[in-house]
């Protein structure tokens, strides 16, 4: 796909679909190196690549984000469970 203006490709839907299934579980680094290598010499639109490696900085973001909540969310249900179980009368009364 070209910009009417620039003559440059853009990074079309499909593209960006390919790509980011490629980079998905890829650090930042990684993943910008394969952009970086897919978009070289292929007279693409810099702001174009520039606004996907944004797109995948954020969801890069996001993953780790949600990972450090899921463990934090953890850590809370075992200290309640610890005090609920600590705080259970020694001998239960069954009559």
């Amino acid at each position: 796909m070209e910009q009417q203006a620039s003559g440059q490709r853009i990074l079309d839907p499909i593209e960006r679909a390919k790509l980011g299934l490629k980079v998905f579980n890829l650090p930042y680094s990684q993943a910008e190196v394969l952009i970086d290598d897919y978009v070289s010499g292929k007279n693409y639109d810099q702001s174009t690549v520039e606004y996907f490696k944004d797109q995948v900085a954020t969801q890069i973001h996001i993953r780790e984000k949600g990972a450090e909540l899921l463990v934090t969310g953890g850590e809370i249900v075992k200290l309640v469970a610890q005090s609920f179980m600590k705080n259970l009368p020694k001998n239960f009364d069954r009559g």
